[in-house]
C-alpha cells in the first residue's frame, strides 16, 4: 500500500520513537504528521511536526493511519488525574480528531493486563481507553499489549524503571520457564508488529508480546 499519509502521537517515547523510525524508512509512506508537546529530534522531508495542546486539539490532516503511542507513569505525571489526562484523555481526543478527519485505521500502544474492570489503576485506565474508542468509522484497530518494555530510556531522557530492569533480569535467568506473553519485549518489536498489522487491519486485533516478539 503505497503513497500513504500517517499521523503519530507520542513519537518521542520508547515505542513511538521506533514507530517513527519505521515510518520514515518506509518508501510507501509519503508523509508523517507528528503530534506532540514538543517536536521530535528528527529531520526528514517526510515529516511535519505539530506542537499541540492535547486538551485543545486543532483539526487534524487527513491520513490513512494513526499510531497512538502516548503514555507516561503516575510518578512522572505527578498524580492519577494527570496520568489519566495523558494515557486516556489525550489518546482518545486524538483518535476522535483523526477519525473525524478521515483516518481509517488506528494502532494503539496499550499494556498487558489492560482491563476496564481491573482494581489496578494503570490497567483500568488502559482498558477504559480501548473501550472508549470513539464510535466513528474505523476500518481497523490494532491494540498492542506488550509486557515489560525493553529499550534505551536514557537516550530519551527518561528515568529507568526498576520493574522493567528486574523483569529483564528475571527473564534472562528463567528463560523458557516464562510464558512468551510475559517475557520482556523490545520496544522495536512492538513498533514493527504495529507497522506490519495496521495498514491492512480490519475489525479489532489485539497483539500480545508472544506474537510481537521477533
Amino acid at each position: 500500500m503505497a503513497n500513504r499519509t500517517v499521523i503519530i502521537a507520542g513519537a518521542t517515547g520508547l515505542v513511538g520513537r521506533e514507530i517513527l523510525r519505521g515510518l520514515l524508512a518506509d518508501p510507501a509512506i509519503d508523509h508523517v504528521h507528528v503530534l506532540g508537546r514538543r517536536a521530535p529530534p528528527v529531520v526528514s522531508p517526510k515529516l511535519t511536526a505539530h506542537v499541540v495542546d492535547f486538551a485543545a486539539l486543532p483539526s487534524l490532516p487527513s491520513a490513512d493511519e494513526l499510531y497512538l503511542a502516548l503514555g507516561t507513569t503516575i510518578k512522572t505525571a505527578g498524580s492519577q488525574a494527570a496520568f489519566r489526562a495523558i494515557d486516556h484523555d489525550a489518546n482518545l481526543a486524538i483518535a476522535k480528531a483523526a477519525l473525524a478527519s478521515g483516518t481509517r485505521r488506528v494502532g494503539l500502544v496499550s499494556a498487558m493486563g489492560a482491563d476496564a474492570t481491573s482494581r489496578i489503576f494503570y490497567s483500568r485506565v488502559q482498558g477504559e481507553l480501548a473501550n472508549d474508542r470513539p464510535a466513528l468509522p474505523c476500518a481497523g484497530l490494532v491494540i498492542a499489549r506488550p509486557s515489560l518494555l525493553v529499550g534505551a530510556r536514557a537516550e530519551l531522557g527518561q528515568p529507568s524503571r526498576p520493574g522493567e530492569d528486574w523483569g529483564a533480569r528475571l527473564s534472562r535467568l528463567l528463560g523458557v520457564l516464562i510464558p512468551p506473553n510475559y517475557k520482556p519485549i523490545k520496544a522495536a518489536d512492538v513498533a514493527a508488529a504495529l507497522l506490519a498489522a495496521v495498514p491492512s487491519a480490519t475489525g479489532t486485533m489485539v497483539l500480545l508480546s508472544g506474537a510481537m516478539r521477533r
